[in-house]
């Protein structure tokens, strides 16, 4: 196991949250209670930890009322965060959030605070997310002053479902259900930042008033202690269609927004973002229906690439099931049971199938069975036991050892639905895991050395003032930066004019422009420092025309540079090992050669500029053969040529060169940045596009903060994205690396979430069906600690 002296993963103040309760849509589970009587109607606060379940559609987390004529909801209406009051079928409040919340791989908090005796009507609702208020409505009718809710008044009252009918039932998680009567309260009160930036729990500490409750779901003694109180008012709640009886149908978890402990923590479900074919998803994301008739595929959550981990199946209906573990990449055909990227176990037959080779393994199963997987990511094995019998264990093919893969589910091409319940360990397993082996959770990941994203990478938006300007924590920024910065990518959002790039070890003022093949200038009001926490500007019209609109992206490598000797041409590098960043400077000598990067690693990214000519900046990225190539300053597709890199990729040392003049220019001085991946923190890579807004999921095992994407098959733009000029879901606001062009607001693009993003627009530059893209990320904050987005 583990260390449990993991840094980064508790909670502020040490506070842990031991339990959650699923709701199960498919039993209709709900809680409810009717206070004995009315506490104030117009002021209160509602606080709850929510992992959502099923995706789409209208379910309420809380609601009050006997009818559709007076009822009020606290709702997840097609994805937006929805508040509603209705009184004698008039609405007098509805606020419908324009930000949308489909990320089910980690906790949402969620807090409600109504004031309707505020003067100001914008001051009598306010709604958070993580800490956030809302402040974007798609709609926005705000409540009349003084104006009563039918919530917490004398009505019956349910928590996972509408009304009384019984529809819009929630399915997902609850944890720490917090409501207080009689006090508008802000999120301080039910948490806190911790040192990371990740809204973490605390403990509530204050009144709860009349008929004010503490849901923390952690009497398991009965399913109707399940809805006690502990608040100290008895204010209980009373369980509907909720079981503790042992396997599948087992609600009680210790699915967790708390990383605390091997067994209390984000456990990992199915993801319903990544799939071939329209499964049904139900129940916590533990339950998958896969589509009859055709062949469907569903994975987990989680991807791994070392460790030992054990998880079990249970079949419910069917019996062409395949069970397994694929890559997280590579197209879904390659990942089915017949394609290369795959290691299954067949229940018809009891055949294994590796890398798509089908021959004899183990015993067949049905619905009757228990089916334990253990996947050993040292020895690179994979067990499958029957009812706690081992069926032997099977190599992992070549062509995945190393890769992240994440738990998968197929079927054939039956006419009966493939039915399945999955427990990742957040549920009593059926059987002890083998020894060593750990539950999928997000306490059990390998820690990241980069735990916040933001001592390493910023994206800064700020507003220019037309004279010196410093870009730091200040009040002109929306996010500021932490570190000091040693490359300085600006570009104007609200014009169209150049890329402007700044390095410490090239020096300030001297600029190069990525949507051209210029050479390095002078520009002496450009970039004229580089502070401890940003950078100054000066009144250079690109970078600074007074309000003008700007994002500065900003990386971290280690000053100004040292001298390099591990290649042929020394090189002056500024080198962060611990981030994967490298910018180096050299004069090219116009013959094969090599050039130290200082990583210790390989590179996954080297962007190489000609400082003295005019020439395209050339780019090599991981997957590329030695003679592959693309160019930043243009939209040509990857092309072939033995001269930019000797056709050689980048060792662990140096990078290689050949006599091409756009990265060894014969006397030129030249610059290379250079990126490696560094687990939860930065990822690079490639994704095949279906041609649907129902795009491919990108598992990156963090949540990302800056992404760019380039069509490698055809030509196209280098779309650039990042979470500062879109703060919520979807994104819609792109810059274009290879272009001056002035900001777009199109979209929806990508919806970012925890753990990685969705491809959410099937247009040809990012996700044209059968076409293959690359792209380069970087973090926020690793998937261990993450939130949902």
């Amino acid at each position: 196991m583990f260390s449990a002296s993991k840094s980064g993963r508790a909670s502020s103040a040490g506070y842990s949250v031991g339990k959650s309760l699923r709701f199960r849509s498919s039993a209709s589970a709900y809680l409810n209670r009717t206070p004995a009587g009315a506490g104030s109607q117009t002021t209160w606060t509602w606080s709850g930890w929510v992992k959502r379940g099923s995706l789409g559609g209208t379910m309420a987390l809380c609601h009050a009322g006997s009818s559709t004529a007076n009822e009020t909801m606290i709702m997840l209406d097609s994805d937006s965060f929805r508040l509603y009051n209705d009184a004698s079928s008039s609405t007098n409040m509805n606020l419908v959030s324009t930000a949308v919340y489909r990320d089910p791989s980690a906790w949402y908090h969620f807090v409600v605070v109504y004031n309707s005796t505020q003067a100001t009507s914008t001051n009598r609702v306010s709604m958070y997310v993580n800490g956030v208020q809302i402040t974007s409505f798609s709609t926005s009718t705000y409540p009349a002053q003084n104006q009563t809710t039918v919530w917490n008044s004398a009505v019956a009252h349910a928590i996972g479902e509408r009304r009384p009918s019984g529809d819009l039932i929630f399915d997902g998680y609850l944890a720490e259900v917090n409501f207080i009567d009689g006090q508008a309260l802000t999120p301080s009160s039910f948490g806190a930042y911790d040192t990371n930036g990740v809204w973490q729990p605390i403990k509530y500490s204050g009144s709860y008033g009349t008929n004010g409750f503490y849901l923390n779901f952690g009497n398991t003694t009965s399913t109707t202690t399940l809805g006690y109180d502990t608040s100290g008012n008895s204010n209980n709640w009373t369980p509907n269609n909720i079981s503790l009886t042992a396997g599948s149908t087992y609600d009680s978890m210790t699915d967790s927004p708390t990383v605390t402990s091997a067994s209390v923590a984000n456990y990992a479900v199915l993801n319903p973002l990544d799939f071939q074919n329209a499964n049904t998803y139900s129940n916590g994301n533990l339950n998958v229906s896969l589509q009859a008739a055709t062949a469907s595929l569903a994975f987990g959550g989680f991807g791994v690439s070392s460790g030992k981990w054990y998880w079990e199946v249970k079949p419910s209906s069917g019996a062409d099931f395949m069970l397994g573990v694929a890559t997280q990449s590579g197209t879904l055909a390659s990942r089915y049971w017949t394609g290369a990227n795959g290691v299954y176990y067949y229940a018809g037959s009891g055949n294994k199938y590796v890398a798509g080779t089908g021959s004899a393994y183990g015993a067949t199963y049905t619905t009757a069975n228990t089916i334990g997987i253990a996947l050993d990511l040292g020895a690179n094995t994979i067990t499958y036991y029957k009812d706690n019998t081992s069926q032997g264990a099977i190599s992992l093919p070549a062509g995945i050892i190393g890769q992240i893969l994440v738990p998968a589910f197929s079927s054939g091409t039956g006419t009966v639905a493939q039915v399945m319940s999955v427990n990742f360990g957040q549920q009593p397993f059926s059987y002890t895991p083998p020894t060593g082996f750990n539950a999928l959770n997000t306490y059990n990941l390998p820690s990241s050395n980069v735990p916040n994203g933001a001592a390493y990478m910023a994206a800064t938006t700020y507003t220019g003032t037309g004279a010196s300007l410093t870009i730091n924590n200040g009040t002109n920024t929306t996010i500021g930066t932490t570190f000091q910065p040693d490359l300085v990518w600006m570009k104007s959002r609200s014009a169209a004019t150049d890329h402007a790039l700044f390095d410490v070890v090239r020096g300030t003022t001297l600029e190069l422009i990525s949507d051209s093949t210029a050479a390095e200038t002078t520009q002496a009001t450009g970039l004229t420092a580089f502070g401890s926490t940003g950078f100054t500007i000066g009144a250079e019209a690109k970078l600074n025309t007074s309000t003008a609109t700007y994002v500065g992206w900003q990386w971290k490598a280690n000053g100004t540079g040292v001298s390099n000797t591990n290649g042929s041409i020394t090189s002056t590098v500024s080198a962060n090992t611990t981030a994967g960043f490298s910018v180096v400077t050299y004069t090219g000598t116009g013959a094969n050669a090599t050039v130290g990067h200082g990583l210790g690693v390989a590179p996954s990214m080297v962007i190489v500029k000609n400082r003295a000519s005019s020439t395209n900046w050339t780019v090599w990225f991981t997957g590329f053969a030695g003679t592959d190539f693309i160019q930043l300053s243009t939209t040509s597709a990857k092309q072939s040529a033995t001269t930019p890199w000797n056709s050689t990729v980048p060792s662990s040392s140096v990078i290689s060169l050949g006599a091409d003049g756009s990265t060894n220019g014969n006397g030129n001085g030249m610059v290379a940045y250079c990126w490696a991946a560094v687990a939860g923190y930065s990822a690079f890579g490639s994704y095949t596009g279906n041609g649907s807004t129902d795009g491919p999921f990108l598992y990156f095992g963090f949540r990302p903060r800056w992404v760019m994407f380039k069509r490698t098959d055809s030509t196209s733009d280098w779309y650039i994205l990042d979470t500062s000029r879109d703060p919520y879901n979807y994104t819609t606001h792109v810059l274009y690396a290879d272009l001056s062009n002035a900001e777009a607001t199109v979209g929806p693009y990508n919806d970012y979430n925890a753990n990685g993003v969705k491809i959410r627009d099937n247009g040809a530059a990012n996700n044209a069906s059968g076409n293959t893209y690359i792209y380069a990320a970087f973090a926020e904050n690793p998937f261990t600690v993450s939130r949902a987005r």
